[in-house]
């Protein structure tokens, strides 16, 4: 493994002095074209003309022309046929992969991950690594260490011709050989489908491994380390892991999670942000002053961006189509997008659900500021995601709390409508003061949001807040069957959702 590491090493240093000859516009251009190309033979191509596309000579305007936004269950209508065993549907060749996801709204839904897609993730894998060159305080030692990489199981099901997982298994199943020299918790265990059994495993053999890394969502990887450290008897995660440097994170705000994380560690460890989703892997952190993630323009997914506001989205959920989307070459920093996706997974104009912004277009830099789905609106107050998290954010600041989980429904009391919350603590002291937290949240929103504001005023009548365990959420998972992996939970909940969830947490 010394000798490969060493090839590692000087890889990530000579590739830090290469330059990229392409910008992210023109390589998002020739992306564009490829999927196209590619796919023009397709059922999806011929229907919507591609070849004559191709033609064209604004290539992306065209497209957007010709090809309307699809949300999954337009998608599913096409991709239902690749996973009934079709070829050459919406991307040439048989779909041997599909990642299953719950998401965060509900039903199951079945993604197709192509050959093509692996590759694209690997890719984005090798990008990442080779951006380790930024970051300076990494010790030497640190390319020789084994990487830790918590997911869903990597035992597939195989279902009419095809394997379905989630993809963080889908991802860890086709991993290069090379790499199984650094990887654990390897084969034997991450094949485990249970995922408290797969946890115990791995604390049974952590002492014989030496980790530097490790990768997934912070909810499940903070319960992974608090058991590993449980199982030993030890006072911190790096008793066990001395060389523990780097958590690579993905999924979900890492912020909420730190201060925990802080009380698990005895060494400074390096956070590195990814976006790996479902439909690919998008974008990854490339240096350590920042908190934003690089777009990856060149790695066979094509992006557009729709002004995000209260007219982007229908009440159906789905997009406006009378909201033009905008190219790499058109964004502005600091205004909220819809994503959407072409990809070489046969995805095309595809609403992935996201909301994101530029923080630093020179750089082509971005954060995830919520869902589209997670956009409260009920009675006008227009709340998104990323406000909801500010305010979280302050509720820390000023009560020195700790909310790494919060849910939040516009539910009917009296026949008028209020905010219900429920914020998760690490710790819930007898001694908080409820109303204080619940009317800080309030004005917070109302400074904040001039929508909310209005909506207090008129239609939103109350806000209440509960203060409950952060566990209640790991347990809420557990308890529908959601977890570890790529799970994550619903920040914003529909009324009968919200009423579950109500009478878990109560009974």
């Amino acid at each position: 493994m010394e000798i490969i590491s060493n090839i590692i090493k000087r890889a990530i240093d000579v590739g830090s002095r290469l330059k990229k000859h392409d910008s992210p516009i023109e390589a998002q251009k020739e992306t564009l074209k490829e999927l196209l190309q590619k796919s023009k033979d397709t059922a999806f191509g011929k229907y919507y003309g591609f070849e004559n596309l191709l033609k064209e000579k604004n290539l992306a305007q065209s497209f957007a022309e010709e090809v309307p936004y699809h949300d999954y269950d337009d998608m599913e209508f096409w991709w239902k046929k690749s996973l009934e065993g079709k070829e050459d549907v919406c991307w040439p060749g048989k779909v041997k992969h599909f990642a299953v996801s719950s998401g965060t709204t509900g039903h199951s839904k079945h993604i197709p991950v192509t050959d093509d897609m692996l590759e694209s993730i690997r890719n984005a894998g090798i990008q990442q690594v080779l951006s380790l060159s930024n970051f300076k305080n990494l010790p030497e030692s640190f390319f020789t260490k084994q990487i830790l990489m918590l997911g869903s199981s990597t035992n597939l099901d195989e279902v009419n011709g095809h394997l379905e997982g989630e993809i963080s298994g889908i991802s860890a199943s086709n991993i290069p050989n090379w790499f199984h020299n650094f990887y654990k918790p390897g084969e034997e265990i991450s094949s485990i489908d249970d995922w408290d059994e797969r946890v115990e495993a791995i604390a049974k053999e952590a002492k014989n491994w030496d980790i530097g890394t490790i990768s997934g969502i912070p909810s499940w990887i903070e319960l992974m380390l608090q058991k590993v450290i449980e199982y030993h008897n030890a006072d911190s995660i790096h008793d066990i892991w001395p060389n523990l440097t780097v958590y690579t994170s993905g999924g979900v705000a890492l912020d909420p999670y730190k201060k925990s994380f802080e009380k698990l560690f005895d060494k400074p460890v390096q956070y590195i942000d990814t976006y790996l989703a479902s439909e690919g892997y998008l974008a990854t952190q490339t240096r350590p002053d920042t908190d934003a993630m690089e777009l990856l323009c060149d790695n066979g997914v094509y992006f557009e961006f729709v002004p995000f506001d209260e007219d982007s989205v229908l009440e159906s959920g789905k997009i406006n189509p009378e909201q033009k989307a905008v190219g790499i070459s058109k964004v502005e920093e600091e205004k909220e997008y819809i994503l959407l996706i072409s990809t070489v997974s046969g995805a095309w104009r595809y609403m992935i659900g996201d909301t994101i912004k530029f923080t630093d277009v020179s750089k082509n830099e971005i954060k995830i500021t919520g869902r589209t789905k997670f956009f409260l609106n009920v009675v006008g107050s227009q709340l998104s995601v990323n406000k909801m998290d500010d305010a979280i954010e302050s509720l820390n600041e000023n009560f020195s709390l700790n909310i790494k989980e919060f849910t939040v429904a516009a539910v009917k009391e009296n026949d008028e409508y209020i905010h219900h919350w429920y914020l998760g603590l690490d710790e819930v002291k007898n001694d908080l003061d409820h109303e204080a937290i619940q009317n800080h949240l309030d004005d917070h929103l109302k400074n904040s949001n001039k929508n909310y504001k209005v909506a207090r005023d008129k239609a939103l009548k109350d806000v209440k807040v509960s203060l409950i365990s952060a566990d209640k959420f790991l347990e809420w998972n557990d308890a529908n069957k959601h977890k570890g992996g790529q799970v994550k939970m619903a920040k914003v909940m529909k009324e009968d959702a919200f009423r579950e969830w109500q009478e878990f947490v109560e009974k």
